[in-house]
């Protein structure tokens, strides 16, 4: 049985893999802000940010919505952000926190697996 930051890690390390290499320019961008625009915006404005990418964020919010969030369960690319938005505020915590963490996760994932340009 894993510890549930060992389930975050695998979940981060096996979403990065599946990246494109003609992607990974937009997807490393996006992941690098993605943990300061939660903390200084908030998780929907945040989840909001990534959807203004357009087809660049997509592969990102579909790698967020696979992550297993409690409350998001089930989520999709497409549905992320009307999910977050339908949170109570204790569940909109503590998917916060959680998504932060995945952040954290893929963010440490594309430093060890992405090829330096």
């Amino acid at each position: 049985m894993l510890l549930r930051d060992q389930q975050r890690a695998l979940h981060a390390y096996n979403a990065v893999a599946t990246v494109q290499r003609q992607q990974q320019n937009d997807y490393e961008i996006a992941v690098n802000d993605l943990g300061s625009n939660i903390l200084r915006s908030g998780l929907s404005a945040a989840i909001a940010s990534v959807q203004r990418l357009g087809n660049r964020g997509d592969v990102l919010l579909g790698h967020l919505a696979s992550a297993g969030i409690p409350g998001l369960e089930n989520a999709t690319a497409q549905n992320l952000a009307q999910r977050v938005r339908e949170l109570d505020a204790e569940s909109y915590m503590i998917a916060t926190r959680e998504l932060l963490q995945v952040a954290s996760w893929l963010k440490r994932a594309v430093q060890a697996s992405f090829e330096e340009n």
